[in-house]
Formats: C-alpha cells, structure tokens, sequence
C-alpha cells in the first residue's frame, strides 16, 4: 500500500513539473521566458511572490501571476469607492490618470505597465491609470479627495480611521544590543487583502522584501527589508490634513528610496523629495550596518527626523514633532480616549518595563497586546495595540461603534534575521482572533453594503519568510 502512495505521489509529482514546464497559451518566447523567472505560492494564509529584472519583466510577472487577485482587489475597491464617495469609479480613475501619472517615477511607470501588460496576457484587462489609482488609493482618496469632497458640500462616508502599531528598538533596549522591529496593520476589513509577501531581484538597485498588495509596486502597508541592510515600518500620522497635487505620490517615492537607497540619511531623503503630503506617516527605519534607527515623520510642510545608536522610537499615529502637530493637524495629544494616545501610553509602558529585554518573542506579545491604557484593563478594542474596533460597542476612533476596522497582520524582524533578508509574520490579527464576515454581518446589518467585499479572516500561525525562498 506504502508502495502504490509513494508511487502515485511521484506520478503526480512529476506530471505537474511537466505541466509547468510547457509554454503558456498565447504568450510570446520572451513573456514565457519572463515567467521562468518568477513563481507564487500560500503559506498560513499569505501569498509569496518572486519577481524579478527589468520593470517590464517583473511588472509583466506580477501582472501575470496575480492577475486574479489584482482583479479582485480592484472589485473590492471599486466598491468601497463608489459607496463611500457617491461618484463613479471611472472618475476616479481619470482623476488618479490626470494627477498621479504624470507625476510617477519612469521605472516605477514602466513596472506599472508590465502589470497591466500580465494582466492582459493572463486574460483580464486593465490600464495604466487604474494601476495608478490601485497604487495611489491610500494618498488618493484619503487625502485628495475630503479636499474636494468640501469644496463639492458632499458627505462622505469616509470616516477617519488611525492604522497601525510600530516599534522599532537597539542598543541597550534588547536582549543582544541589536535592531529589533515590530508592526502591525491597522485598516478596514473592507479593503483588499494585504496578504502578499513580495520578494523583488530588480535589475538595477536593490533586492526587497516586503508585505505589500496585489498589483502594488511599493508596500502600502509598508514593512520592509533591503539587502543593503535596511528595514523599516510606518504609522500614519493621525488627524493630518495636507496634500499637494503637483508633488510626487508617496508610493512612487517609497519604491524608489527602497530600491536605492543605502543608508539611512539617504532613504530619508529621497522620501522628501518632491513630497506631496499624500500618505502622511511616522516612519521607523533601522540599519544593521550601524546598529542606528531613526524615526521620520514626514507632514507636508514639516519634516521631522531624529536618529539614534541607542533607545527606542514608536508609532501609534500620534506625531512627535511639535510643528507637524500644531500646524498639520487637529489631533488632541492628551486625549487618551483616542486610539493614538491611549496606544502611545501603552508603548512607553512596554519599553519601560521590557527594557534590556526586548527580543523576537517579545516583539510578538507587544504586537498582539490588548492593554486599554484608557481603560487600564485588557480588552481588545479600538484602542489596544492589537487593534478590534469591530468588538468595540462605544465610539471608537472613527466615530462609530462596532467598525468593521483592526489588525490585520503582525510582522516581527531583528538583525539577524535582517541579514538573512528574512522575517516572522502573521496573517489575520496579531493576537490569532479569527474574524467571520458572516457572523458580524448578521449581527451589525448596518453593515450590509459590505456584503460581498467583507470576507473572513481565520486564525493563522506566525512563519517565517525569506528572500528566494521557494
């Protein structure tokens, strides 16, 4: 019996190596010879792609491989975008054409167009704009749009919501004196899936590894490791108000300084260049090479930039700079009922008591942590660094109870694993919670609109990812 299984399983083993290996239908000598490059595969519930070249060979492999899930995504967002803001999603997308495109780094546009090029091998058309659009939809319509959506006396149904909870640490703050970064995802339930693991060999500049969505060129949920020795995160900065149509949209600016950059100092600054305030985040950078991390918050007018061998720096969406705060913001910093202070409160708390102590496992429990400072109790809800406005029945910090908002991922990293260009993730929320779009449907039909783009998210264990792995 053992004999006839192994035999079988070799048979279908070697039929599927020689189904892979014949030429796609439709596709030219030089796309299928692209796509030997490049290869996809789940794992705990997150999708890892490899691509690799020139932009137009891995725009055309991402294009190609994800082509069902890029078109998914841009169902779910079409969705969301024409209920939420009562105008066409055709609109939007020569909006994004007319604003965003001209404004994109060349390579960064020529990947684009690979993408749509894969699409359209793979059988589902698209644009170059709607590409854009995709890409750009963070900036896009959380920061250009309530701009036009006053001068239009419109009322959308965009509430704001604070995302994400960061920290990154060195020196006498961990367990072996070095770099250690944690962060999680914090967003609408409604949203495309973030779920993708993207490994990316560019033909010039350097090798990046990073959570990201399908059809994207840049993170977007921005978390990242470069084999130039660089890692990094990001939280929103929370209450900003800013955006300039004719600077450079932050995704184009994050892909390049990702790809190029070799310090720091240097990733920091081609982030400022051109800026248009779109994206408005905290960002938290480490560099193996130094042992440095430094903390960027990059407003629209204001910069603010601190570096350091030794200590802590955090991101819960509440800005440390005084002028972004004062001039680019409307946040109340003391108010602890808001989900940015009491998560700030609660990350001081940690380092304090963690201190010297800070590792891997350690970074784990933060990201899953489901302490209320406001509260000064355990409960998971809006205001907990593993974020569960969902289970959250008062007013949480976008206005309304029980919003189908939260964590939506973990990822931890240190030196270590950095050098190796790998690092630990988890798919869903940071504490394992499963969510049941179903269940929370029946029982907040407020919510109906979401039905179809809502999906579920099952509890997942964290693994381990690595640049190359197959």
């Amino acid at each position: 019996m053992r004999t006839q299984i192994a035999f079988c399983s070799l048979f279908l083993f070697l039929l599927s190596c020689h189904v892979m290996a014949q030429p796609r239908i439709g596709l030219t000598p030089e796309q299928h010879s692209w796509l030997t490059k490049a290869y996809k595969f789940e794992k705990a519930g997150w999708i890892y792609l490899h691509i690799e070249g020139t932009p137009e060979e891995r725009g055309f492999q991402h294009g190609y491989l994800m082509a069902a899930e890029i078109k998914e995504s841009l169902r779910m967002l079409r969705r969301k975008w024409e209920y939420e803001s009562a105008m066409s999603w055709p609109w939007y997308v020569k909006k994004a054409g007319e604003i965003l495109t001209p404004k994109v780094d060349s390579e960064d546009l020529a990947e684009i167009d690979g993408i749509v090029e894969g699409m359209d091998a793979a059988g589902d058309t698209t644009t170059e704009n709607e590409i854009v659009g995709l890409n750009g939809y963070m900036e896009f319509m959380d920061y250009w749009w309530p701009k036009v959506a006053d001068s239009l006396k419109l009322n959308p149904s965009m509430p704001e919501r604070e995302s994400c909870s960061s920290f990154i640490a060195t020196g006498d703050m961990t367990a072996d004196g070095k770099i250690v970064l944690g962060h999680n995802t914090m967003g609408d339930y409604e949203e495309p899936f973030c779920n993708v693991i993207i490994d990316i060999a560019p033909a010039k500049g350097h090798r990046i590894l990073m959570q990201t969505f399908p059809g994207f060129i840049h993170s977007g949920t921005d978390f990242f490791i470069t084999d130039a020795g660089l890692i990094g995160s990001e939280t929103t900065i929370g209450s900003f108000s800013g955006f300039d149509p004719n600077g450079v949209p932050e995704f184009s600016r994050m892909r390049h300084a990702t790809q190029y950059a070799n310090s720091i100092d240097e990733w920091c600054k081609m982030m400022e260049e051109g800026n248009n305030g779109g994206y408005a985040n905290a960002w938290l950078i480490g560099d193996i090479k130094t042992n440095e991390i430094a903390r960027l918050e990059l407003g629209l007018k204001y910069f603010g930039f601190e570096k350091k061998k030794n200590g802590y720096f955090v991101g819960s969406n509440l800005v440390k700079d005084p002028k972004i705060l004062r001039f680019e913001t409307t946040e109340q910093e003391t108010n602890i009922k808001l989900s940015s202070v009491a998560r700030d409160v609660r990350w001081h708390q940690l380092m304090k008591e963690y201190a010297g102590r800070i590792d891997l496992r350690l970074a784990e429990k933060f990201e899953a942590d489901h302490y209320d400072t406001y509260l000064n109790r355990i409960q998971p809800d809006s205001r907990t660094l593993c974020g569960h406005s969902d289970l959250d029945g008062r007013i949480s910090g976008s206005g309304v109870p029980f919003d189908p908002w939260g964590t939506l991922d973990a990822k931890v990293v240190d030196a270590r694993m950095a050098k190796q260009m790998s690092f630990y993730a988890r798919w869903g929320s940071a504490c394992g919670t499963a969510f049941s779009a179903k269940k929370f449907l029946s029982e907040h039909p407020q919510y109906h609109w979401m039905s179809g783009i809502l999906k579920s998210r099952p509890s997942e264990p964290w693994v381990e990812f690595t640049a190359g792995e197959k």
